[in-house]
């Protein structure tokens, strides 16, 4: 905080952003882009041909992002950095977090960081996790769903399932809370499963096995638990078998399933280990 800010005579931010986008944090997210895109190469060289890996970068922005054909690129480098400059300040403050978005798909984690920063120290309601913006501001929140992703990298179906989690979570045109719940509830079964070693096994069969064949030390408030969220999903009145959308379904819920779920994963994994169980 600014001397001005503490003594009263600016004021300081005191809402989070959730369905805007002010200058600072606008200006703040362009200079990532700058910083790990296009401030060395694309402002300083004057023909985009003469490097090859600007023409990429810029081919697939235009044709994946844009939609727009390749003959309309221009060769000369300031043009395009104008051209990505005014779309950025001039598009809604939602398409600036689709491009964020795009851009976080080249993996580069220490944009991604330098992203996540900016939007804590402007008050965005928003970070960047796994490539998809979405409202989880909480640093344990967004470790445990990071740490569920990672460390799932080789089990496909259990990956999957928070990866889409995530995604129906984080649409902001569409999302979809009751599948983001289910798809996240899935994601424990299908550990479970991997665990019980049967594949036709349903989770609340699997956690009872897993507890009484030891083959775990499975807490068994937390095996209860677990249980009973899968019987909520299951339920007639509940996610997987209802036809028609309850309004009862918000964001909130699937949030929580979303966080609870990854930080099981995370309780499971190295209990797993210990116990000498290969996936």
């Amino acid at each position: 905080m600014r001397f001005s800010q503490r003594k009263g005579f600016t004021p300081t931010k005191d809402k989070i952003q959730l369905e805007s986008m002010d200058d600072a944090l606008r200006n703040a997210l362009w200079n990532c882009l700058c910083s790990y895109f296009w401030d060395t190469e694309l402002r300083s060289r004057e023909f985009l041909y003469r490097n090859e890996d600007n023409y990429i970068l810029v081919q697939w922005i235009w044709t994946d992002y844009f939609k727009l054909s390749t003959d309309l690129i221009d060769s000369r480098c300031r043009v395009i950095y104008g051209y990505l400059r005014k779309y950025f300040y001039e598009c809604q403050w939602y398409a600036a977090y689709d491009f964020i978005e795009f851009m976080a798909r080249l993996n580069i984690e220490p944009f991604i960081e330098s992203c996540n920063n900016a939007l804590a120290k402007e008050m965005s309601g928003y970070r960047l996790v796994n490539n998809c913006i979405v409202d989880i501001t909480s640093d344990e929140e967004l470790q445990a769903i990071d740490l569920a992703l990672r460390d799932t990298t080789n089990l496909a179906g259990v990956n999957n399932h928070v990866r889409r989690a995530l995604e129906l979570l984080s649409d902001r045109k569409m999302p979809d809370w009751r599948n983001s719940i289910k798809e996240s509830i899935s994601a424990i079964e299908a550990i479970c499963v991997l665990i019980d070693g049967n594949p036709k096994a349903t989770l609340g069969q699997a956690l009872n096995r897993i507890e009484k064949a030891s083959m775990v030390n499975l807490h068994p408030a937390l095996k209860e638990a677990f249980s009973k969220l899968y019987g909520y999903t299951s339920d007639a009145d509940g996610i997987r078998h209802s036809l028609t959308e309850a309004p009862t379904i918000e964001s909130e819920d699937a949030k929580f399933m979303l966080v609870a779920c990854s930080a099981f994963i995370n309780y499971l994994l190295p209990k797993v280990s210990r116990a000498g169980i290969t996936l």
